[in-house]
């Protein structure tokens, strides 16, 4: 949706209001419930990285903000995330609806869990 970005911050700062929006709040919950996270730009869109390695991709597409990849996921998070995902491994926030917040954090708190398990 914005070309070619060499930085989060210009990435971001090309998008349309609505996505731009998303995309700053999703930011927020992401650095919240992970302090000192870096950002960067991998496959030409936003990357978290923590320990040097990739936590989670953002990219705004024309409808919705998509959340890449998403943990293996049962019971309630996993029929939580259903109405959102767009493939397998992808949430999407559309920017017409509400977006839950709340649901990020969790799906984010999974992932930060699987890296630490992973680091044990």
């Amino acid at each position: 949706m914005t070309g070619r970005s060499e930085d989060v911050d210009e990435y971001v700062a090309a998008l349309p209001d609505d996505a731009r929006t998303v995309m700053e709040d999703v930011r927020r919950v992401v650095h919240r419930l992970v302090p000192g996270v870096a950002e960067t730009i991998s496959y030409r869109m936003p990357t978290f990285v923590l320990d040097g390695l990739p936590l989670v991709h953002v990219a705004a597409w024309k409808k919705h903000l998509g959340l890449y990849p998403l943990p293996p996921m049962d019971g309630e998070l996993a029929a939580q995330v259903e109405p959102y995902r767009g493939a397998k491994d992808a949430m999407q926030l559309r920017y017409d609806r509400p977006v839950p917040y709340d649901l990020v954090e969790r799906v984010v708190a999974v992932l930060l869990e699987q890296r630490h398990r992973g680091n044990d």
